[in-house]
């Protein structure tokens, strides 16, 4: 279960690198950033199609799309200057408190099988 989760962790800060690259690629024109954006995104896909040998696909996706737009946005913040509201901060703590209580109650709804 431990190794499931490192893999979906690891997934999660790929697609945030690959996404955070996004901007640097002007339109894919720039070869260099285009070419990392891919690697980390492929990387992401491969280290969560690993991660659903244990953990359940709803699971999955709720942890990676919920993290990946929480530290998306907190970057977006510090490196390209973007701007967050309160109404922003505010659906942040959702997100988050979502991931955690849909991680905390999940497995006593599905039975997991290996």
């Amino acid at each position: 279960m431990l190794n499931s989760y490192l893999l979906l962790t690891f997934a999660i800060i790929l697609e945030v690198a690959g996404t955070m690259l996004l901007p640097l690629t002007q339109n894919f024109t720039k070869i260099l950033p285009t070419f990392a954006l891919a690697v980390f995104y492929i990387g992401s896909f491969y280290c969560l199609t690993f991660s659903l040998n244990l953990i359940p696909i709803s699971i999955v996706y709720a942890t990676w799309s919920g993290m990946g737009i929480f530290l998306i946005t907190i970057l977006g913040y510090f490196i390209y200057r973007e701007t967050v509201n309160w109404q922003v901060a505010i659906g942040l703590l959702l997100i988050i408190t979502g991931v955690v209580l849909v991680n905390i109650y999940s497995f006593s709804s599905f039975k997991i099988t290996s």
